[in-house]
């Protein structure tokens, strides 16, 4: 069946179709039926069903007699150092840590906070917890103390589990001292951290509470998988940039699973025993999905790597990746690629490497741009897919399907609704929009399997946030359109859509223009206040290494082509020339923030922000414009 049957099927279908998608996964104790609705707008997947995470991600392909296979690499040339997992060796370290965490007090339903660095441990820790039936939370590696104390008071975890420390290009970062102190200022206190202890940096124990990660395994015997329903958590990720009290999405374990399962072959086009390579970190919901759970649970090899695209050492990192271990697939970030090419844009180290296993690269995380999207494609000669997804849906909304049917690669699309996704583009009075007309980007529910159920502790503010603009559709935050052929656009965040005299313009959409101007490596717009206009767009741009040209006359060209490509009605005019944007470690360009600084209003960093000093270096490039210094009144 081609796309459009599969599609069909799945939104007139879809307890036939994710009943049929289920059989693929190892079930103790089979469902007592495919989705419960009685709880609308909350609803539960397979529920009654009984299974193990880590058995379907390790153990069953052990079983299957393939445990020999390559499970995890780990590459690091931040520490230079490599190393191969079999999966029945990720089988007994996966057991004896669970044996461990069993010992320390964690049982079924348990929490446990996760703190660690790009090493094959994190996802050790992971799978044992999932072994155990216990809840993880993975908080990044590095998160300041508060932030990772106010994700201890909100989980109230049993055990800790981090290393001592992380390594960037050119500097360690301690971790141990940042979570000594999140401990002390946190009102829960967990029972016992376990300390994965690296020669860079070597953390100072607490006696009683700290236990090593080795001397916690000493006399381990390995623990068995518990069985656990369908509709017990998996895990808790907290949002990115959540700020106060923390957004704690929850993932179930059955439903969960199958979707990762269902995704490795349909959207990624992957077979089991390929290699499977998402550039991200564990800490973030790309790195659970797709460095851990849907490689693992297909029988696929992940790959983890504790480097960067660039600096580690050069703009040929990810090419030497991809030859070295035979990678099929490559799923990073847009912004990935826009450093890569502001770094090396006429790819002169990819002509040191073969790319011929590498059937296809997947970007997420970022709109990825045309140009941006154009470049890989042409340097690669594979296809460059965008697909969009979020944090709270755990997986691709909308994207291409390399094994149901391959779309035709639109640049600025995220594809089409992913199946199971009913997605809708809604104006503001509730109707459909036309073909070709912005509006908020909804899914009608039921979600398909593995998005949240609900947000930890706080089903008040998981109806608030996500179920409450429309009865019957979940919100994305997003708007956007669909064109005549059903591609999705997605343009920004709902909020980033702003009003120029009275006139709606996408700031995505200038964006487009901006990056496609061939002295620019990356830009951002955003809408600044206007006492006549009510909003300006303003934009930012980051230029090309060894570009030369006099930021006046870079300017002018900048100007004269939104009003050529978008009209004079958007009335653009300011741009700033800026050395690097505000992201999130995710890659995330802080819009919201730089809007704020603009407006001289107050505003509060993210957690999730790369590097603070960045904000200070804006507000001085914004204040040549105008802006950012101006005072209230």
């Amino acid at each position: 069946m081609g796309y459009a049957e599969v599609y069909r099927q799945s939104v007139e279908d879809p307890q036939g179709f994710w009943a049929e998608a289920a059989k693929a996964i190892d079930w103790d104790k089979p469902f007592d039926k495919v989705l419960d609705d009685s709880q609308a707008p909350s609803y539960a997947w397979f529920p009654g069903g009984m299974l193990n995470t880590c058995y379907n991600a390790v153990d069953r392909h052990v079983a299957a007699g393939r445990g020999e296979q390559t499970a995890i690499i780990y590459d690091s040339p931040v520490t230079d150092s490599k190393r191969r997992i079999s999966y029945a060796e990720l089988q007994d370290l996966t057991a004896r840590f669970a044996g461990a965490l069993a010992k320390l007090g964690v049982v079924k339903g348990d929490r446990v906070i996760i703190y660690m660095p790009m090493v094959p441990e994190a996802l050790i820790a992971m799978l044992a917890c999932a072994r155990l039936g216990a809840i993880h939370s993975v908080v990044f590696g590095g998160f300041s103390s508060n932030e990772l104390a106010t994700r201890i008071n909100d989980a109230t975890p049993k055990v800790i589990v981090a290393g001592s420390c992380g390594i960037e290009p050119g500097r360690v970062v301690p971790y141990k001292p940042l979570l000594d102190k999140a401990v002390e200022i946190a009102e829960h206190k967990p029972d016992h951290c376990v300390i994965l202890q690296r020669p860079q940096a070597p953390g100072e124990m607490t006696p009683g509470r700290d236990v090593e990660w080795e001397a916690a395994q000493a006399g381990i015997e390995p623990h068995p998988c518990v069985s656990v329903a369908a509709t017990d958590p998996l895990y808790i990720l907290y949002t990115s940039g959540t700020t106060g009290k923390p957004k704690g999405v929850v993932r179930h374990n059955g439903g969960h699973a199958v979707a990762m399962q269902w995704s490795m072959k349909h959207i990624y086009g992957m077979e089991p025993g390929e290699v499977f390579w998402a550039a991200s970190d564990v800490g973030w919901v790309v790195g659970h999905s797709y460095i851990v759970y849907a490689p693992l649970i297909y029988g696929c090899t992940t790959v983890v790597y504790e480097g960067k695209p660039v600096g580690t050492p050069d703009p040929g990192a990810f090419w030497r990746m991809i030859e070295e271990y035979g990678i099929s697939v490559m799923f990073t970030a847009p912004t990935a690629f826009r450093a890569i090419k502001k770094e090396d844009p006429k790819a002169e180290h990819l002509k040191r490497y073969s790319m011929k296993s590498l059937r296809a690269l997947f970007l997420a995380g970022e709109r990825c741009d045309p140009d941006t999207l154009n470049w890989a494609q042409e340097i690669l000669q594979r296809p460059a897919i965008d697909h969009w997804w979020q944090t709270e849906t755990g997986w691709a909304i909308a994207g291409n399907f390399l094994g149901i049917e391959q779309l035709p690669i639109k640049a600025g699309t995220a594809g089409k609704p992913v199946p199971g996704y009913n997605v809708q583009i809604l104006d503001d009075q509730g109707n459909l929009a036309p073909a070709g007309e912005m509006g908020r980007i909804m899914i009608k529910l039921p979600l398909p399997p593995a998005c949240l159920p609900t947000l930890w502790q706080n089903e008040a503010r998981y109806r608030e946030s996500y179920l409450s603009a429309e009865p019957g559709y979940y919100l994305t935050g997003d708007s956007g359109y669909m064109d005549e052929e059903g591609f999705l656009y997605v343009m920004g965040r709902i909020d980033d859509t702003i009003n120029v005299a009275g006139h709606r313009l996408s700031t995505g959409a200038m964006e487009e223009v901006l990056a496609s101007h061939p002295d620019v490596a990356e830009c951002a717009v955003i809408g600044v206040q206007d006492q006549l206009k009510g909003a300006l767009p303003m934009g930012l741009v980051v230029i090309k290494s060894g570009v030369s040209k006099d930021e006046d006359t870079l300017r002018k060209e900048l100007v004269g082509l939104v009003r050529e490509q978008i009209g004079p009605v958007a009335a653009f005019k300011l741009v700033a020339v800026v050395g690097r944007l505000p992201k999130t470690r995710s890659g995330k360009i802080l819009r919201a923030v730089m809007r704020k600084i603009a407006d001289n209003e107050a505003y509060q960093a993210p957690a999730t922000i790369d590097d603070p000093a960045i904000l200070e270096e804006i507000r001085e490039n914004l204040s040549r414009l105008g802006y950012a210094d101006r005072r209230s009144g």
